[in-house]
């Protein structure tokens, strides 16, 4: 026996508490005691983040096989100001089909408890109440599964495991036309189409933007080509129109692009494979052999069919010519720096609109509240916002003018931008002639886009479930100012050297994947630039030593960190061990965008959870 081996130690799972209570429950609050014995999966996310959105859909397998041992629970965690608001959470929820209990926590209680740094991250507590695994970021369902797996046998053998239906109320459906509509777009017969994004439909609305005239799409969460009534859509979101019958859908959570006949009404697959796209998967070639990941809107500019590649922070194009996809701009690192397409850093790109002389394509930058633009020749400006952690509603110039979490643009006629400035529940004008940013109209409840008819402006009025029209105003009205900082508490770190540590352990049952080279990748970065001396850049290794200038007060470290891992043992009858010839191989990957105050009293060391704790927990408090 090796008494210098060190101990692990059982951590108890934290309490749940959140001011804006339970959802999906039947009104009825939840604590980990009336959970115990079942097997517990905490999701912690919110509702702007791309990686959650991809998160909860990683889930929905995993919550469908292990019904009767398994309860998933999203904490709700807000990063904008919009967040916060319960009503907000309520409608994400039905928004994004979630089917399993959440716990609205606006002040971020119980992300304290579980000590959480990033959106998303997933806690697995066991039966009995412990902590036995802390995942960051996106594509570790596989893993957890396993784990799952191993304890209902463990727990089961132990008299611990406790089966039987789940803790989830689904909501009463609401009977309305549209529901949580995402896009729209002016058919050239003056009716308008829109993405009716929770019932998976398209929907053709006449010129007064109510009355049904047709519904394409089975209303089923699918992925199916064929006619209107069999087809299937997961949330499509952007529509352009690429020629007179022809419309092209940004089926999201298909990671697709799709084709709508609009003369039969039938629906095929123009781009992507149905599966998500991952970090060393191809970048170009044949439409429908490249992954995409959540096109969010897309748009004719240059004879291309350009696409906001929310889920990996890019654009990417279509190209009608050749029947190919390549990417166009960004290097998939989250953030806000302009330049060369190539060189560019995007936030979820997520609408895309036409300057009136084909000049120019904007964009909403989701993340970064930041409306953006691209040249002919591919160089990325920013008009409007700062970073992602800068947000608010605030008229004037250009470059101090705040927006907050914008979903769409639309070029107007003058050659200026309406702004669906969706967490302000308002439509925002950029005009580039003056540099000024003026509100054009308020009270409206999360604007996703908005569609030129005529002298009028038609806004998608998501959470309202509409369409409405407005008149364009010939001046803009200006309205009271409001800044924001993102409500994360800083952490607060020493002048000098600090050790960042990004912890990774393989999954049991796998190993880290070097067959091609180095099997980890570290991105490090900072805003201000000047509050990192050295130790900015990337390389391989997982840890590294940063310099903190002293004279910067505060600051967001930016850290993005990415592990491949492959199995070792078949899961398919080999015995425990035994050499795997295809071995099924995953990448986990996150960033981090961590509040830090520079100060003589705070931590040398910053240590991120990229995966571990799988089996049992280090000797630590969450």
């Amino acid at each position: 026996m090796n008494d210098s081996a060190p101990r692990r130690v059982r951590v108890r799972a934290p309490e749940l508490v959140g001011e804006g209570g339970w959802l999906n429950t039947g009104d009825r609050s939840y604590s980990l005691v009336d959970l115990r014995g079942r097997i517990v999966i905490l999701d912690f996310w919110t509702f702007c983040c791309i990686n959650c959105l991809h998160v909860l859909d990683e889930l929905r397998e995993l919550e469908e096989k292990h019904r009767d041992t398994v309860v998933v629970i999203g904490v709700h965690s807000p990063k904008f100001v919009h967040e916060a608001e319960h009503q907000a959470v309520v409608d994400a929820v039905e928004r994004y089909g979630v089917e399993h209990p959440v716990l609205d926590d606006p002040e971020l209680a119980t992300w304290k408890q579980y000590a959480v740094r990033a959106w998303p991250t997933l806690v697995v507590i066991d039966p009995e109440g412990y902590v036995v695994a802390q995942h960051a970021g996106e594509g570790h369902v596989h893993a957890i599964e396993r784990l799952v797996t191993e304890l209902e046998a463990e727990r089961e053998e132990k008299g611990t495991l406790r089966r039987g239906d789940g803790p989830y109320v689904a909501p009463e459906p609401e009977p309305t036309a549209l529901r949580f509509p995402g896009r729209a777009l002016l058919l050239p017969s003056g009716n308008f189409l829109v993405s009716d994004t929770t019932r998976h439909q398209l929907v053709e609305l006449e010129a007064d933007g109510e009355t049904v005239v047709r519904r394409i799409g089975s209303g089923t969460r699918a992925f199916a080509d064929g006619p209107a009534h069999t087809a299937a859509f997961s949330e499509p979101q952007g529509l352009a129109l690429l020629d007179g019958t022809t419309v092209v859908v940004a089926d999201t959570v298909n990671h697709a692009l799709r084709r709508l006949d609009l003369a039969t009404g039938a629906v095929s697959t123009l781009a992507g494979t149905g599966r998500q796209w991952w970090q060393g998967s191809p970048t170009s070639g044949p439409a429908r052999e490249v992954d995409l990941s959540s096109p969010w809107d897309v748009a004719v500019f240059a004879g291309r069919v350009w696409i906001a590649m929310a889920g990996v922070h890019q654009l990417w194009a279509y190209d009608p010519a050749d029947d190919t996809v390549s990417v166009t701009a960004g290097t998939t690192n989250e953030g806000l720096v302009d330049g060369p397409g190539a060189e560019a850093w995007f936030a979820q790109p997520s609408g895309l609109a036409v300057s009136p002389d084909g000049e120019r394509l904007w964009l909403a930058d989701s993340e970064t509240s930041a409306l953006r633009w691209v040249d002919l020749d591919g160089t990325v400006h920013t008009a409007v916002g700062t970073g992602l952690f800068d947000f608010g509603l605030r008229d004037g110039a250009a470059e101090q003018a705040l927006l907050q979490h914008p979903l769409g643009v639309t070029a107007l006629p003058d050659g200026s931008v309406a702004i669906s400035d969706t967490y302000n529940h308002a439509l925002r004008r950029y005009d580039p002639a003056s540099g000024e940013v003026t509100t054009l109209a308020t009270d409206l409840r999360e604007p996703s886009d908005a569609v030129l008819a005529g002298d009028d402006i038609v806004v998608v009025e998501s959470a309202r479930h509409r369409l409405t029209r407005l008149r364009l105003p010939e001046e803009a009205v200006r309205v009271d100012a409001v800044a924001h900082r993102t409500r994360r508490a800083a952490t607060e770190v020493a002048p000098g050297r600090l050790r960042l540590d990004v912890i990774f352990q393989a999954p049991t049952g796998q190993k880290l994947d070097t067959r091609y080279g180095p099997s980890t990748r570290l991105l490090v970065s900072a805003t201000p630039p000047e509050l990192l001396l050295s130790g900015e850049g990337a390389d391989t290794d997982l840890a590294r030593t940063l310099h903190l200038n002293p004279e910067i007060a505060e600051g967001v470290l930016h850290v993005s960190a990415m592990a491949a891992s492959c199995d070792t043992a078949s899961d398919s009858g080999s015995a425990a061990g035994a050499a795997n010839e295809y071995p099924a191989c995953h990448v986990h990957q996150q960033d981090w965008g961590v509040p830090v105050r520079v100060t003589g009293t705070g931590a040398d060391r910053l240590p991120l959870v990229l995966a571990g704790m799988d089996g049992e927990a280090e000797s630590q408090t969450p």
